[in-house]
């Protein structure tokens, strides 16, 4: 005889008729969206069967602000201060990569000390994201005493950045045709003297963990993405290096002058946990040796492209003594640098892998159509091939190796 369900609500009645996603007889785990490994406002929808995970969905969209869409109610310039709420942690890189986007729809070709800092701030954009990932991983794992060293080193940086820049967090740095003001007196010497002390305390911070008996045993042969699941799944930037693949764009496709400096890629061999700690250990070493091949050579020149007149804002000097700049200055600020009609795509060895703004334009001063490519979105796709199998603990130390940030996923 057919037994008659009864429903005490409609909620619970639509409930019983929608399809099972897990299966009943194991056990379902919400981990975020405010769960201090996730790392901002990912939550993850695991399936369990006592403590090994059999199935991961990971749940996106709680940030989502829509940036692509603001960005063609804005002109160029208004949109580098979005650029930095991407990857807030690696601002500068952000400015710089949507800026280029834009140059080269309009043509510009910058100064060789445009380049120059750009370079240098990307790098160091590098390290202070790579301390902040390290620090935030070995919390993860159980290692405190971690944290408050890169926290510390990263510190100093900020402070870099605030005499550059006039900010700490979010710099806005970047003009379309340049940078907003040229580096300070002096400023070229603390960033030396800062590789100077850093690279001893890097090794010391790298000692903690890299025979570290809880650290190994919490990372080696843990989440292992294979060299083909790492492109198949368009990983980049270290959690595409740590499965042995050498894909740099500062390499492969040069940019600014990349090609001037000498550094190294370095790779993982097994693709776990510990090969892409490893890799971003070893990168900041490498971005500490390009920075100091860029303060060597450091060249003269402009901050911004001569032929930008009509799309960089005058210098404040020229906008209180002339009235053909103050003009200029007016309708570059109201109108937007005018841009011709076209398309431009470049993208960016950003700290945490390769980020891409592909621009279209009708004319104007407002982009007619803006794209972004984040890393952080492709390095959480494989979140459900490499957690299953895993126990529920090993999640944690999947989701600090990947190193993701959420303002870039969830644009």
């Amino acid at each position: 005889m057919a037994t008659e369900h009864t429903f005490p609500d409609a909620t619970a009645k639509t409930a019983a008729n929608l399809p099972k996603e897990f299966d009943p007889e194991k056990m379902s785990l919400s981990m975020g969206p405010s769960h201090p490994s996730t790392h901002g406002v990912l939550r993850v929808q695991f399936e369990l069967d006592g403590e090994t995970v059999t199935k991961a969905d990971p749940v996106i969209g709680y940030l989502h602000r829509g940036d692509e869409k603001l960005a063609e109610n804005m002109t160029y310039n208004q949109f580098v201060p979005y650029t930095d709420r991407l990857d807030y942690i690696a601002p500068l890189a952000n400015n710089h990569t949507f800026a280029h986007a834009v140059e080269q729809l309009a043509g510009l070709k910058m100064p060789d000390r445009v380049n120059a800092i750009r370079v240098l701030t990307s790098e160091m954009a590098r390290v202070s994201s790579h301390l902040l990932g390290l620090g935030a991983f070995g919390i993860d794992v159980g290692a405190w005493t971690v944290f408050m060293y890169t926290f510390n080193e990263r510190e100093k940086l900020y402070n870099l950045f605030e005499k550059l820049t006039g900010a700490r967090f979010t710099t806005s740095y970047t003009r379309i045709g340049g940078v907003s003001r040229d580096i300070p007196p002096g400023w070229l010497e603390e960033v030396d003297a800062f590789c100077d002390q850093f690279l001893p305390i890097l090794d010391e911070v790298l000692a903690l963990l890299s025979r570290n008996k809880i650290f190994l045993d919490r990372t080696v042969g843990i989440g292992v993405i294979s060299k083909e699941d790492a492109m198949s799944y368009g990983l980049s930037g270290p959690n595409l290096r740590g499965s042995g693949v050498a894909m740099d764009l500062r390499k492969d496709r040069p940019y600014w002058g990349y090609d001037q400096y000498e550094f190294d890629v370095p790779i993982g061999s097994k693709g776990d946990c510990y090969d892409r700690y490893l890799v971003r250990g070893e990168e900041m070493k490498q971005s500490i040796r390009i920075i100091k091949q860029v303060i060597k050579k450091f060249p003269a020149g402009d901050y911004y492209a001569p032929e930008a007149r009509r799309i960089f804002a005058p210098r404040k000097d020229k906008v209180l003594t002339s009235m053909e700049e103050l003009i200029n200055n007016f309708m570059i600020v109201t109108e937007g640098p005018q841009m011709p009609a076209g398309e431009a795509y470049f993208e960016h060895e950003n700290p945490k892998g390769i980020l891409g703004f592909y621009v279209v334009s009708k004319g104007g001063g407002v982009p007619y159509r803006l794209r972004i490519h984040g890393p952080s979105f492709s390095s959480l796709s494989i979140l459900p091939k490499i957690c299953v199998g895993c126990l529920i603990s090993d999640v944690v130390s999947i989701l600090g190796s990947l190193d993701f940030v959420m303002g870039e996923c969830d644009r």
